[in-house]
């Protein structure tokens, strides 16, 4: 539990300084004050000796950060404070993570800190988009409103992360569970029936011969294959990881078959929604490309985004450097080029943003409806590889018997 280091002054105006434990700042100074202290200051201590071990930096999940904003907009439009709509929040939240960031975004409130900069403060938990929007809404006076804004935005990204996820994840699983169902066959299954095959004596078919050298191979060098799959899944974290080697392979998953196109749309849906509200809000262009650039998620798409705001610097068209690169079809730059030229960007962008979505819908159901049966075919043909393996010798003993 964090220790808090405080300074104050008792009912009698005397200096007192001491330290209290507390779950957060928050409780820290409820406690402080319970003993008649005014608090002056105060700070929690951050040494080794005081901190729990933790290993990175925790994080809210998706689900957690879309239920929250769609609550928080939901007591802001009751006419409830956002105090005590923040208070509230950090109450009936599941997530530890969020419920310990609230009651610390709460003090902060307390201390008359606008919620904009208290959400700054945590910026591993707060993405800079509804920093930004919330800053805008506090200048504009009609924070409910963005705040309305920016729960369908985040409603729509969230669902559309997890279509794309599902339609990645689909045969992936497939594929895990083929490979498990092998190895198992493999190491256990075939090893038993050839044993009982040889005892019988005759040679094995070749069939058996080369599945019997495939479960050989795979119990002798199993550590290889973890070794393999250990080392592929550190490299693509640190290539992610990676500002230089991102845009690498983000380009390479924009160009695999199938896949690519799915996650072509969804950056697209991603970037037209994310700008339509940060227009809708009343943001300036180049800090809503800026904005953009950090959260659309793939580095060849922010790559042109930032080639968009320095053409926008030289006094021409955002649409330019994207009318240049192939990863933007021709009907985005074209809405967006009308937009400008109409200045009703927000809503091109809005029109954009709605069809690409309905995109990602069908083409997640497309790949879905491809790759079952292929997956089936695939799973068959190594499956009943395996069995013909142990039904051949089968017939020859049966023949021997006769």
């Amino acid at each position: 539990m964090p220790v808090f280091r405080y300074q104050g002054r008792d009912k009698k105006g005397r200096k007192k300084a001491g330290r209290v434990t507390a779950e957060n700042r928050r409780e820290a100074v409820i406690k402080i004050r319970e003993q008649g202290i005014a608090v002056i200051s105060i700070e929690e201590l951050t040494g080794l000796l005081y901190k729990e071990i933790s290993v990175g930096q925790k994080k809210v999940k998706n689900q957690d950060l879309v239920i929250y904003i769609r609550q928080f907009s939901t007591l802001l439009k009751a006419g409830i404070t956002v105090v005590e709509a923040t208070n509230i929040l950090a109450r009936q939240t599941a997530s530890k993570v969020l419920k310990k960031t609230l009651e610390d975004v709460a003090v902060s409130l307390d201390e008359g800190k606008p919620y904009s900069e208290a959400a700054e403060a945590h910026r591993h938990i707060y993405p800079p988009l509804f920093i930004n929007m919330m800053r805008a809404g506090e200048a504009g006076g009609n924070m409910d409103e963005i705040l309305e804004r920016m729960a369908v935005y985040f409603e729509k990204q969230y669902q559309t992360r997890q279509k794309v996820k599902s339609a990645m994840m689909y045969p992936a699983t497939v594929g895990f569970i083929s490979i498990v169902i092998v190895i198992f066959l493999l190491s256990t299954v075939v090893p038993a029936f050839a044993d009982m095959f040889a005892s019988f004596g005759g040679e094995l078919p070749w069939i058996t011969r080369a599945i019997l050298g495939m479960g050989d191979f795979f119990q002798a060098f199993w550590w290889l294959f973890l070794l393999l799959f250990i080392s592929a899944y550190l490299g693509i974290q640190y290539i992610r990881s990676n500002k230089r080697t991102k845009y690498y392979f983000d380009l390479f998953m924009l160009r695999v078959p199938l896949f690519g196109k799915l996650l072509q749309k969804a950056g697209i849906a991603r970037m037209t929604r994310t700008l339509s509200s940060l227009f809708t809000s009343s943001v300036p262009i180049l800090q809503s490309l800026a904005i953009v650039e950090k959260v659309i998620g793939n580095e060849v798409l922010a790559r042109v985004m930032k080639e968009s705001r320095t053409s926008i610097e030289k006094g021409q068209s955002i649409s330019v450097p994207m009318e240049r690169h192939w990863a933007f079809p021709p009907m985005v730059t074209s809405m967006i080029a009308i937009g400008e030229k109409s200045g009703t960007m927000d809503l091109m962008l809005d029109k954009v943003a709605d069809f690409y979505e309905m995109e990602v819908d069908n083409a997640t159901d497309q790949i879905k409806s491809l790759i079952e049966p292929l997956m089936i075919v695939l799973l068959s043909f190594v499956v009943g590889g395996i069995v013909a393996a142990i039904a051949v010798p089968m017939f020859s003993i049966f023949e021997t018997i006769k």
